[in-house]
C-alpha cells in the first residue's frame, strides 16, 4: 500500500470543520480591517527565497525543497508566504494602487524539518501583509488585528512579546558588539553558527542547538543599540499598544528566523507550552531587495496546525459538526420518488436534508439517520402521500407531531 510521505497529513472530513471555522473567522476579521485575499504559486524561483528570506537562514540553508526543472531552472517549493506575495506585488504593479495595500492568505508551505508535534514538512499558514506604510501605527494595527482574531476564536491563554531589531544602521554597531562577544567562544559553537559568524552573526542568535543557546545567554541586546529613529518608532509602538490596552512584554531575544525583518518584531506565545502561535514584524527593505521601489511593510503569519491545537485547548466544548436537519425515510417506490423531489427542494432552499440512496430497509434507514445525528426524521409511504400528511419526529426528545407535506419547507426555514 502506498502511504503518505513523512511530514504530511491527510485532513479528514471529521477534522475539516475546525479548519473551515478558523478560516471563516479569520476572513471576517481581516476583511473588517480592509484586507483582500491573495493566492500565489507554490513553486517559485529559488533565487526569490535566497534573496528574500536570506541565504544564511535555516529555512534556506537546511529546510527548503529545491530542484531543477526540465528546463534547467532552479525551483523551490515556497517555505513561507511573504516573499512570494512581495514578488506578486512588484510584478503585478500593485504599488500603483492607493496605499497601503493590505493582503491576506491561507496557503500550504513546505520545509524539510524534523517531524514533531506542530512541525510538519507540508504545513498551512494563515498570514497578512500591509505594504506601503512606514508608520508605527501599521505595526500596532497588525497586532491589534491578531488580538481581535484571538478574541473571535476565544483564545485566552496567549501573551504578546515584542522587540525591535532596528534598521541596517543600528545593526552595523550591534553586529560588531555581537561578534566581539562571540569571538572568544566561537570554537564552541556548532558548524552552522561558525559559518554565519562573518556573513550574518545575528543568525547565530536564532540557532536552536542547546549549546549555542546557552552560549548566547549573555549576548548583547540589539535594543541597546537602536538609532534615534528606531528608538522613537519602538517607543511609539509601545505607547499606542498601551493606549489600546493591549498587554505586552519586551523580549530582547526575539529576532525572528528570516533576514528580511526590520524594526518591530513580535510573537504571540501560548502560556500552556511556551510555543509561538503568531509571529511577524516589519520588513522595510524586502520590496527593494526583490527589485521594486523602496516600500515599507509589516505582516504576520500563523501555522494553522498550531492554531488548531490552541483553539481546541481554549474551546474544549466547541462542537462544529454539522448535523442533518431532516432525514426523509421512505417505504416503496412512489415514496422514494416523492422523497427524492422533496429532499432536492429542501436542499435548494438551504435546508440540510438527506434520504437513503443505498436501497436500505426502513429499519436500516432509521439506524443510519440516528448514527448521522439527524435532528428530525419524516417517514413517507403511500398513505402519507395520499393524505398529504406525515409524522415529524424530534430525534433529541422523541416528540412527534403531524405536519402537512407542503409545510415542511416552511417549518425548517
Amino acid at each position: 500500500m502506498i502511504q503518505k510521505l513523512k511530514g504530511t497529513k491527510d485532513i479528514l472530513p471529521d477534522e475539516i470543520e475546525v479548519w473551515q471555522y478558523i478560516e471563516e473567522k479569520a476572513k471576517e476579521v481581516v476583511e473588517n480591517y480592509g484586507y483582500s485575499e491573495i493566492r500565489v504559486p507554490a513553486i517559485e524561483s529559488l533565487d526569490l527565497f535566497e534573496r528574500g528570506v536570506g541565504e544564511t537562514t535555516d529555512v534556506v540553508q537546511k529546510e527548503m525543497y529545491c530542484f531543477s526543472d526540465k528546463g534547467g531552472r532552479k525551483i523551490a517549493l515556497r517555505p513561507e508566504g511573504t516573499a512570494g506575495i512581495v514578488r506578486a506585488y512588484i510584478e503585478n504593479g500593485l504599488s500603483s494602487r492607493p496605499s497601503p495595500i493590505k493582503l491576506w492568505y491561507t496557503m500550504p508551505m513546505y520545509r524539510y524539518e524534523n517531524v514533531q508535534k506542530g512541525r510538519q514538512r507540508e504545513f498551512n499558514q494563515l498570514g497578512a501583509e500591509t505594504l506601503g506604510s512606514a508608520s508605527y501605527m501599521s505595526d500596532v494595527e497588525t497586532i491589534e488585528m491578531i488580538v481581535s482574531l484571538c478574541d473571535k476564536l476565544n483564545i485566552k491563554d496567549i501573551e504578546l512579546y515584542i522587540n525591535s531589531i532596528g534598521c541596517n544602521e543600528c545593526r552595523k554597531k550591534y553586529t560588531e558588539a555581537l561578534k566581539e562577544y562571540i569571538r572568544p567562544n566561537l570554537d564552541k559553537y556548532c558548524e552552522t553558527c561558525k559559518n554565519r559568524f562573518e556573513k550574518n552573526p545575528m543568525r547565530i542568535l536564532d540557532c536552536k542547538e542547546k549549546d549555542c543557546k546557552e552560549l548566547n545567554k549573555n549576548a548583547p541586546k540589539i535594543i541597546d543599540y537602536l538609532c534615534d529613529e528606531c528608538k522613537i518608532h519602538f517607543e511609539n509602538v509601545k505607547k499606542l499598544l498601551e493606549a489600546m490596552k493591549i498587554e505586552y512584554k519586551i523580549d530582547s531575544n526575539i529576532v525572528r528566523g528570516l533576514d528580511y525583518y526590520t524594526k518591530t518584531v513580535f510573537e504571540f506565545v501560548s502560556k500552556v507550552d511556551g510555543l509561538t502561535v503568531f509571529g511577524g514584524g516589519r520588513y522595510d527593505g524586502l520590496v527593494e531587495e526583490l527589485g521594486g521601489e523602496r516600500t515599507p511593510a509589516v505582516g504576520f503569519a500563523a501555522g494553522m496546525e498550531r492554531l488548531i491545537e490552541v483553539l481546541k485547548y481554549n474551546n474544549k466544548e466547541l462542537d462544529l459538526k454539522k448535523n442533518i436537519d431532516v432525514f426523509i425515510a421512505y417505504i416503496g417506490e412512489n415514496a422514494n420518488m416523492y422523497a427524492t423531489k422533496l429532499v432536492s427542494n429542501l436542499r435548494k432552499n438551504g435546508v440540510y436534508a438527506e434520504k437513503d440512496i443505498m436501497e436500505r430497509s426502513l429499519k436500516a434507514q432509521f439506524k443510519y439517520a440516528d448514527k448521522k445525528n439527524a435532528k428530525y426524521i419524516i417517514t413517507l409511504g403511500d398513505t402519507e402521500i395520499e393524505t398529504n400528511k406525515a409524522i415529524l419526529k424530534d430525534m433529541k426528545n422523541g416528540e412527534e407531531k403531524e405536519i402537512e407535506l407542503q409545510n415542511i419547507l416552511e417549518f425548517f426555514k
